[in-house]
C-alpha cells in the first residue's frame, strides 16, 4: 500500500494513469507524445508506477506496451470504500458519468483493453494446468472450459449445473505450455463484430509465477464493466485454489450483486 500510495501522490503519475485509463496499452513514445514529456522523465515516473504495480509492462515484439492494472486500487476501494458507502458512492458516480456523456459533443471514445496482473505461489505447468483442465475450471471459475487447447481448435465454456449450456465460445489462437496461452472470447457469437482476445501469460520466477491476464478488442464498454468485475473475482479463485487446495469459500462474483 506505501508504494501505491507514494505513486499517486504525484501528479504526474496521476497524469500518466489517465492517459492509459483513456487508452491503454501505449508505448513510450505515445505516452511522452501525448504530455509532451521527455523520454527520461517519463520514464522514471512510469518505473514508480510499475513498482506499486500500477502499470503492468507487456512485450510485443520490440515493442514495450504499458497497460493500467486496476488490481491495487481494487484493494483500496475493498479496504477503505465498499464495506463503508459504495451504494450512495455508486449513485453519484452514475450521476457524474451520465452528465459527463450528455457533455460529449463528440464522437465515442474507443474501449481500452483491460489488463490484470496476480502473483501466485505455484509452478508455471501447475497454473497452465489451472488454465486448461476442464474439472479445475469447473471448480474456480463456475464454468468447465472444454478443448483440446491446440492452436485453430475450438474451446467452450460450459456451465456445471447438469445444462450442458454453454455461455462463452472461441478458438484457440496461441498455445505455448506453459507461459502463453491466447484465445478468442465470444460471449454473443451471433453478434456482427469481431471477437474479443483474452491473452494468458504465466512468467515463473523461483517459487512463484506473474500471471497476466489482457482481454483485448472489446466491443463496447459495458463489456469492459463486466470483465473489469469478473476477471478479478475468477483470478481470486484460482490463486486461492493454487495456493491452498480450496477455493473461496463463497464465490468471489457473487459480491459483485450483494454489495451493490
Amino acid at each position: 500500500m506505501d508504494q501505491v500510495f507514494k505513486a499517486l501522490a504525484d501528479p504526474t503519475r496521476r497524469r500518466l494513469l489517465d492517459r492509459l485509463r483513456e487508452h491503454n496499452g501505449q508505448t513510450l513514445r505515445e505516452l511522452c507524445d501525448r504530455l509532451d514529456m521527455a523520454r527520461q522523465s517519463a520514464t522514471q515516473h512510469l518505473d514508480i508506477l510499475v513498482r506499486a504495480d500500477l502499470v503492468t509492462v507487456v512485450r510485443r515484439g520490440r515493442e514495450r506496451l504499458h497497460y493500467l492494472n486496476p488490481a491495487p486500487i481494487h484493494e483500496i476501494e475493498e479496504r477503505w470504500i465498499s464495506e463503508f458507502d459504495k451504494p450512495r458512492l455508486q449513485a453519484l458516480s452514475a450521476i457524474k458519468n451520465q452528465a459527463e456523456e450528455y457533455a460529449m459533443t463528440t464522437g465515442s471514445a474507443s474501449v481500452p483493453s483491460y489488463v490484470y496482473v496476480t502473483y501466485i505461489r505455484a509452478s508455471a505447468e501447475q497454473v497452465w494446468q489451472a488454465l486448461t483442465d476442464a474439472d479445475l475450471t469447473a471448480r474456480y471459475w463456475g464454468h468447465a472450459n472444454v478443448s483440446d487447447w491446440q492452436p485453430g481448435s475450438a474451446w467452450e465454456h460450459r456451465r456445471v449445473d447438469g445444462s450442458g449450456v454453454v455461455d462463452v465460445v472461441g478458438q484457440v489462437l496461441k498455445a505455448e505450455p506453459p507461459t502463453r496461452l491466447v484465445i478468442t472470447f465470444e460471449d454473443t457469437p451471433d453478434a456482427q463484430r469481431d471477437p474479443s482476445v483474452v491473452t494468458f501469460l504465466v512468467e515463473p520466477h523461483e517459487d512463484i509465477v506473474r500471471l497476466t491476464v489482457t482481454h483485448e478488442n472489446l466491443p463496447n464498454p459495458e463489456m469492459l464493466n463486466g470483465i473489469s468485475q469478473g476477471w478479478p473475482a475468477v483470478l481470486a479463485n484460482l490463486k486461492s485454489l493454487l495456493e491452498t487446495g480450496e477455493v473461496l469459500p463463497q464465490a468471489p462474483w457473487s459480491m459483485s450483486s450483494s454489495h451493490a
